[in-house]
């Protein structure tokens, strides 16, 4: 006994559901261990005896291999006098107390699942429903805590013989996997026609043969229905447009492996594995030149978002088809995805001729999460499947429980538990009943799935948002209003593990400001507490409100307005394209008649892109800015200057300079590409100037990027290259977007920042 140690292990983060015990075991009786290991409320528990060298060895290997779907945050250990024991065991589980673990995000099929699947000699042969511990359904198929089978919605089928013997044997893959099955006890699939009628024969041959048609199936997924079509067929990819009501966003695909990418795209290695992690997210490539897809993929565009299949069924398909498919969202457009079937076949009917389908139900619906590489590393533009539900783990504590209900755009909700801030799946834009319902019914879902009863709701100023009505209409909690902006810096130093204080460049598309005018060209003092309002684009009107939004001419009136007065620019195509609505709009950007002041960056971008003929009127937001960006010529050097006046705070940056430059080179023959790189070259530049006067004034040299305007690769290159040129640390996103998508995750640590003072 004087050789033998013991140690004693609590292991915190996901390591529930993800086969820890078992990989604990095996390495417990590999290293010749004795001991036990065992689940609870707050985590794993485990002790282990041996020799000396055995048991650091073990404690070593613990986080160094551990399984592919463990996330392990820490690992406390403590020794223990000798006990003796020849065994290891699994232990039954303690149930007893607060819920503390974690539940797992879907993970993609493994390499284990795939090679059984596609060998005739294995039981699971061709079997779109093959799971194990390390991949498969997770997050969309728990209805409740604690997560095991019967509340999962995998409850409908009970285990053969030989399943459950899988599942109680902790030698093998899966052990306690909740969501194992086989042909003979599992799932099966289902295809119907557009009526909801069953269609005769094999499933997945009747769908293969329904895509090589140039029809439009419905298709099952992890989180909800998707709609495929050939990507290489024009006319099937524009019917599918036609049918969703999607004219111009660009469709993703999903491609059979990594070579079929690179034939379509450039994939560099950050992007190689992006698209072959667990995850599997859509991840945004360069579009090779000349590829076979068809032109209505996506009309336009330099980018394309690009997936590798993430389920055996998905697997199946792309074998059988070869072609890659478009697989983009199945709604009509402004809706949330249908999931559960009946509402699919109601919603879809008259966009899809077939629905290929299963008897395994979804319990929340959650989009495809879209990632782009950047530096070589991931930044998300939007966090959902794979990604959610695991926290953003964070330095402190919150006091007390904090719900987070996010923005109006892009919305995502949060709530928080200790030290964890657990960022929703993508609900969308909170624009409609449906999506409104989904906003709901997904809170009530987190605050049962964490055991979390939040004393604290945090929302934003906007008072028409319906996240904010939804916060006002709770009582008997603490209200905290957090304005856009500082919500977006903030979301920016949690996403780096910082609390500030930084000089805050949040550029978006608006958000209300405490002055009651409509923000989006900010530069902050922040920190998490709080915030001061250091420099601004100067604002301008925007013409119509809401509709300037959608019409970008309107803004680009309101910005000519600013930089050269009440005469009229007769010779821009922008006013021939618009002469009979220009003396109106323009009146109303002049006298101010529904036309809400703006100092949005965004809105820049867009008067920007329609004085240079990209964009009269917009189909999805953003799409001016993006045609900008795409259009601008990466080698060319110069920028338009800007000016910055006023000598007290807020200083006032001058964006008519960059609308004279652009107007003025276009009258002078220059080329929209060259005009946008200037304008691009500008806006970097008067960041960089811009961050270097308030350092001076302030004495603080991190810079925090933050708000949808960051998206633009070449100002968000251009402007951290900047910055980093004149000695600044610039921190930006990773673990949650830049644009709206984080702006729950800012709310909330804003208000736990507050209430902790409050303490």
């Amino acid at each position: 006994m004087d050789e033998r140690v013991r140690r004693r292990a609590r292991v915190d983060g996901i390591v529930q559901g993800v086969g820890f015990r078992p990989f604990v075991h095996s390495l417990a009786t590999r290293f010749g261990l004795s001991g036990h290991v065992g689940n609870d409320v707050h985590g794993v528990f485990l002790e282990v005896e041996g020799e000396p060298a055995a048991v650091e060895c073990f404690l070593d290997s613990l986080t160094e291999k551990s399984p592919p779907l463990a996330v392990i945050e820490s690992m406390a250990v403590e020794e223990l006098s000798a006990q003796g024991g020849d065994s290891f065991e699994i232990v039954v589980s303690d149930a007893a107390g607060t819920r503390e673990t974690l539940v797992p995000a879907d993970s993609a099929t493994c390499a284990d699942c795939l090679h059984e699947m596609s060998d005739p000699a294995d039981r699971r042969f061709g079997y779109p429903f093959i799971n194990c511990t390390n991949c498969g359904p997770r997050f969309t198929i728990v209805r409740d805590i604690p997560y095991d089978r019967p509340l999962t919605t995998m409850a409908a089928f009970a285990m053969c013989a030989r399943c459950e013997s899988e599942y109680h044997d902790p030698a093998d893959r899966r052990f306690h996997a909740q969501p194992v099955c086989c042909p003979n006890c599992g799932p099966r699939l289902r295809l119907r026609d557009a009526d909801g009628l069953p269609l005769a024969g094999d499933p997945l041959t009747g769908v293969v043969a329904a895509l090589g048609r140039g029809e439009v199936a419905a298709i099952k997924g992890l989180g909800g229905y998707h709609l495929a079509v050939d990507a290489t067929h024009q006319d099937a990819t524009a019917t599918l447009r036609k049918r969703k009501h999607r004219e111009d966003k660009p469709f993703a695909i999903m491609v059979a492996d990594v070579d079929r990418a690179r034939s379509l795209c450039v994939v560099d290695e950050t992007e190689q594995a992006l698209l072959t992690s667990p995850r599997r997210p859509i991840v945004l490539l360069r579009t090779r030149p000349d590829t076979a897809l068809a032109a209505a993929v996506a009309p336009g565009n330099h980018e394309l978002g690009v997936m590798l299949p993430y389920t055996p069924l998905h697997q199946l398909l792309l074998r059988r088809f070869g072609a890659p498919i478009v697989l983009t969202s199945g709604n009509v457009s402004d809706e949330p995805i249908a999931y559960s079937d009946d509402d699919a076949l109601a919603r879809l009917s008259g966009i899809a001729d077939v629905f290929l389908s299963h008897d395994r139900a979804i319990h929340l619906r959650t989009d495809d999460s879209v990632v782009r590489a950047f530096r070589g590393r991931e930044r998300l533009v939007r966090r959902s499947r794979g990604y959610v539900p695991q926290p953003v783990t964070l330095a402190w504590d919150f006091p007390r429980q904090v719900l987070a209900c996010g923005a109006e755009l892009k919305n995502t909700f949060c709530v928080t538990k200790q030290h964890h801030a657990v960022v929703s799946h993508h609900i969308g834009d909170l624009e409609n009943h449906e999506t409104l319902t989904a906003f709901t019914d997904g809170i009530e879902h987190f605050r049962r799935l964490f055991e979390v009863d939040p004393r604290i709701v945090a929302h934003d100023l906007h008072p028409e948002y319906l996240s904010t009505k939804y916060a006002l209409d709770r009582d008997g909690v603490e209200l905290v209003g957090v304005q856009h902006h500082h919500a977006h810096i903030a979301a920016c130093l949690a996403d780096s593990a910082e609390s500030g204080p930084v000089i805050g460049v949040a550029f978006d598309g608006l958000g209300y400001g405490t002055d009651g005018t409509l923000w989006g060209g900010e530069f902050l003092l922040a920190d998490l507490v709080d915030f001061r309002r250091l420099a601004h684009l100067e604002p301008v009107p925007m013409p119509g409100a809401s509709t300037a939004i959608r019409q970008p001419w309107r803004m680009a009136v309101a910005h000519l307005l600013s930089a050269y007065g009440q005469h009229p620019q007769e010779d821009l195509d922008l006013l021939r394209r618009n002469e009979q609505q220009w003396p109106t709009v323009a009146e109303m950007a002049t006298r101010g008649i529904n036309a809400p002041l703006t100092s949005s960056a965004g809105r820049l971008f867009d008067a920007a892109a329609a004085i240079l003929g990209m964009r009269n009127t917009v189909t999805f937001e953003g799409q001016a800015a993006i045609e900008l960006e795409q259009a601008a010529d990466r080698d060319e050097p110069a920028s338009y200057p800007v000016a910055v006046t006023g000598g007290a705070e807020p200083l006032r940056v001058q964006g008519a300079d960059l609308i004279r430059a652009v107007t003025e080179d276009l009258r002078a023959g220059a080329t929209p590409a060259v005009i946008s790189a200037r304008f691009h070259n500008g806006v970097a530049d008067m960041i960089s100037e811009v961050c270097t006067s308030l350092r001076e004034a302030t004495g603080v040299s991190t810079v925090a990027l933050s708000g949808g305007v960051f998206q633009n690769v070449l100002l968000l290159e251009r402007a951290t290259a900047r910055l980093e040129a004149r000695g600044f640390r610039v921190l930006l996103h990773a673990r949650v977007p830049a644009n709206d998508g984080g702006i729950s995750l800012g709310q909330a640590v804003i208000a736990g920042a507050r209430d902790r003072i409050a303490r």
